[in-house]
């Protein structure tokens, strides 16, 4: 009798030893909440599924979502760029796994925050950003939730920046559907960084924890993971098929094959029941918070060109209006080689002129800075006399167009000419040792992509350190579908616009 009891008692630790293996093998939490479901027509915000949908669930790291959202409210408001200095917080160096690897007290750019919450969705990157711009998780978390609310998010509040567990922090599969469409319409310059499988965080370069779904479903781009025991394993993911862009979301996936499984039929039978052609509704925009970070170092993302280095390492933020007042035919060509031939044409683009003087060279940045250009349109002119660049240590300029007139106007190479009516978007591929080789890319990357870049003005800007290939005169949608399509096929690419 004895040694039968043994026996089966033996049997029920070997049970339960190899059920714990298969969960930690398989990726199973100990403990899931209820699963949740939301997919949306994201061109009209209309439902099209929908389970426990408006159920409040621990939403983990797709709270991330929310404070990239912010984050590019303050970008775009002017009260920081990405090259603005964080000082990591003490709260934010203790955060849990995933991490960066952030110490309290170390300065980093903005910009290397915002890829690792949003790539590695590392919780100290998050943490820091939150602290950054109000000074404690619960100050944040009371701002996101007022965004929160601004949005029609009805059943989010939050209570910190990462989505680690702490009570009350809580969103819904609808809510966080939501929250996508409004990174994607708007802010789309700073969008696809949800799409790259790896980036540079400044201390590593970081892979995309949402790297399988992206690679396996076709038309993924985005958006963001999360998971913790409590949440299980979340998704709102988005995908765009022939011009029809689908948003769903998914709370309380078992693993995350599962997950992904449950995503990729949730997005079939969305795109299966969506209609083509439908006009695009886009959502209306939360209004950002008046007031800057009371720390916060305000720095132009621009190259040292462009604006003067002042002692204290501030400088003012410059707007840039990008709107082409006109565009007219090019002049007729002498027979000689489309790519070789540079025309020259009296422009009326001092908007875009200033706006790429401004741009900076990396592979997002130009996101970070608009301007607003008051100085007189100017004919460009292929020989330009150089200004002299502005001295290190300068003062900051309190006028406008001093500030514009302070840029160093070299020569430009225009290699197509657009009559594009007017639009204010464009593309930068990248930066190149020399001219012949920026106009050699811009005619092979607009080839392949000429659904989208077929009626663009590409353009070769002559900087310090190389020259840009640009392609301008887009509209805003078209300007993001080329960079997405370019990123998907490995081509470096950001936007450009207002």
């Amino acid at each position: 009798m004895a040694r039968a009891f043994a026996d089966s008692v033996r049997n029920l630790f070997f049970t339960l030893v190899v059920g714990l293996m298969a969960n930690i093998l398989w990726g199973f939490p100990a403990a899931a909440g209820p699963q949740a479901l939301y997919l949306m027509d994201a061109r009209t915000g209309e439902t099209l599924y929908a389970s426990n949908a408006d159920m409040p669930l621990p939403p983990a790291s797709l709270t991330k979502m929310m404070t990239l959202y912010i984050t590019f409210q303050e970008i775009e408001a002017g009260h920081v760029t990405l090259d603005t200095m964080v000082t990591v917080s003490k709260n934010a160096a203790n955060q849990a796994p995933t991490r960066l690897g952030l110490q309290a007290g170390q300065k980093i750019a903005l910009r290397y925050l915002i890829r690792a919450a949003a790539v590695k969705s590392a919780n100290d990157a998050a943490a820091a950003i939150g602290d950054f711009f109000a000074g404690s998780p619960e100050k944040w978390g009371e701002r996101m939730t007022e965004t929160a609310r601004s949005l029609g998010m009805k059943h989010s509040t939050f209570k910190n920046a990462n989505g680690l567990p702490a009570k009350g922090h809580l969103s819904t599969a609808h809510d966080m559907s939501i929250l996508g469409r409004h990174l994607f319409y708007d802010f789309p310059q700073y969008y696809n960084i949800f799409s790259r499988r790896t980036t540079d965080a400044g201390l590593a370069t970081v892979a995309n924890t949402n790297r399988k779904f992206l690679d396996a479903y076709e038309g993924a781009d985005g958006i963001k993971t999360g998971f913790t025991d409590q949440a299980g394993f979340n998704l709102t993911a988005s995908a765009e098929r022939n011009g029809v862009r689908l948003i769903g979301t998914i709370f309380g996936g078992t693993s995350t094959p599962m997950r992904n499984q449950k995503m990729a039929e949730l997005l079939d039978m969305g795109f299966a029941k969506a209609k083509p052609g439908v006009q695009t509704v886009k959502p209306t925009p939360a209004d950002p918070e008046v007031a800057p970070p009371a720390d916060a170092v305000v720095m132009a993302d621009a190259t040292d060109e462009a604006l003067p280095e002042v002692a204290d390492g501030s400088a003012k933020t410059v707007h840039t209006d990008l709107a082409m007042k006109t565009s007219p035919r090019p002049l007729a060509r002498s027979g000689l080689d489309d790519v070789a031939h540079i025309q020259t044409a009296a422009l009326d683009m001092s908007g875009i002129e200033n706006a790429i003087a401004l741009a900076n060279a990396t592979e997002d940045s130009a996101a970070g800075v608009t301007v607003k250009a008051s100085a007189p349109a100017q004919p460009l002119q292929l020989a330009a006399e150089p200004v002299k660049p502005p001295k290190k240590n300068a003062p900051i300029y309190t006028d406008q167009n001093a500030k514009l007139a302070s840029v160093p106007a070299k020569p430009q190479v225009v290699t197509r000419v657009s009559t594009s009516g007017g639009e204010t978007w464009g593309i930068n591929l990248g930066r190149y040792p020399n001219s012949f080789a920026a106009e050699k890319a811009l005619i092979q990357i607009q080839l392949a992509e000429n659904a989208t870049l077929g009626n663009g003005l590409r353009k070769v800007v002559t900087r310090s350190s190389g020259y840009d290939a640009v392609v301008l005169g887009l509209d805003r949608d078209t300007a993001d579908l080329a960079c997405r399509r370019l990123q998907a096929r490995a081509v470096q690419c950001f936007t450009i616009g207002q």
